[in-house]
């Protein structure tokens, strides 16, 4: 039986999760109990040790969890009966069917309003996943979503139709190979016009894990890219924001922890998010545009239109959204501070080198 043990690879979308939490999404047969014994018993691993139900998952971890037939083995583990989902209106069907903007046989790419969650939680019966029955069609399982928007978060949302698939973009996105470009109205506008944001993210203590913070002690390595597109005065500027990690709420605190936090956020922002003149107060925070690989070779490559309230306060401030557009995508990710040091102690050994050498060349010379 231990031939049949499995692996499975931490997702983008399951950052920061309980692990039972995980089972729940991904191995629903698998009763908590089931869970607690394989923990007591050394069977459940991540990336090679011990794990606990409680633990938290890291995207690009190794889960190993015993075959499929333990679970029959275990006598406290009764049968589940399976939750069937209520059938959607017609009105439903119809709503998420439009926010499609690209699809393929292996992928849908939508365009999420804001407003409307991506999954389900605590008071959240309204969400993107509720509705992907609407998009199964023909196939034999139903569409997997692969990473999250925030609610109030607009635009490009990539969804998986097959397992085949979800699995390949899950390693994109946990690999970092995806590439997404946000666009944001922020306060004040930046010294710095093409910035990058190093700065690591953790839970903030008491907020029950619904507000996040900078913790340069115990937070997760975070890194987003900021370039400035337009600005108008002194008042609000319009960026481009490239995340480089994939933390909850990353762009909302960076933007907020070097002072300029995304118009209309008052989550992280306060009151000085909100601007007077006529501007909304929606969150003007948009995945313009996704980038990533095609599991049967090529790339997806789609851009989002704008949610109304964005559109009319880039016309209203006197912005054209073909500036935002004419930006170029890197192809490669921005090395990080450590990368850049260690390259430069590279460069100057090899010069040292050089010199050295060129020195003992003229001292052999006639």
């Amino acid at each position: 039986m231990s031939d049949s043990v499995r692996q499975f690879n931490v997702g983008y979308d399951d950052e920061g999760i309980r692990l039972d939490r995980w089972f729940k999404r991904h191995l629903p047969e698998t009763s908590f109990t089931t869970v607690a014994k394989w923990a007591r018993t050394g069977q459940l691993r991540i990336d090679g040790a011990r794990a606990t139900p409680g633990d938290r998952l890291v995207a690009g971890q190794t889960l190993r969890v015993p075959p499929a037939e333990a679970i029959k083995d275990t006598p406290d583990a009764p049968a589940k009966p399976k939750r069937e989902r209520p059938p959607l209106s017609d009105d439903q069907t119809a709503f998420v069917r439009d926010m499609v903007i690209h699809q393929d046989f292996q992928a849908f790419v939508l365009n999420k309003p804001p407003g409307l969650a991506t999954q389900g939680g605590t008071k959240t019966h309204e969400h993107v996943d509720g509705l992907l029955d609407a998009l199964q069609y023909d196939n034999e399982g139903r569409p997997k979503l692969v990473h999250r928007l925030d609610k109030d978060t607009s635009g490009a949302l990539l969804v998986a139709r097959t397992s085949r698939s979800a699995a390949f973009f899950a390693k994109a996105f946990s690999g970092r190979n995806a590439r997404k470009v946000y666009w944001a109205l922020i306060v004040d506008v930046p010294s710095i016009d093409d910035g990058m944001i190093e700065l690591p993210i953790a839970k903030q203590p008491g907020t029950g894990g619904e507000k996040m913070h900078v913790d340069e002690e115990n937070g997760q390595a975070a890194r987003t890219r900021y370039r400035v597109i337009e600005r108008a005065g002194n008042r609000t500027a319009w960026v481009e924001l490239q995340p480089f990690t994939g933390r909850t709420h990353q762009l909302r605190v960076h933007m907020a922890a070097i002072g300029h936090p995304i118009v209309g956020d008052g989550k992280y922002g306060g009151a000085a998010a909100f601007l007077t003149g006529g501007i909304s107060r929606k969150m003007h925070l948009h995945a313009r545009r996704i980038k990533v690989d095609h599991p049967d070779g090529g790339t997806i490559d789609v851009t989002a239109d704008l949610p109304t309230h964005f559109a009319e306060s880039l016309k209203q401030l006197g912005f054209e959204q073909a500036a935002g557009d004419a930006l170029t995508l890197d192809e490669k990710t921005p090395p990080t501070r450590e990368q850049i040091k260690t390259r430069a102690k590279a460069h100057a050994k090899s010069v040292r080198r050089e010199r050295k050498g060129e020195r003992r060349g003229r001292g052999t010379r006639d």
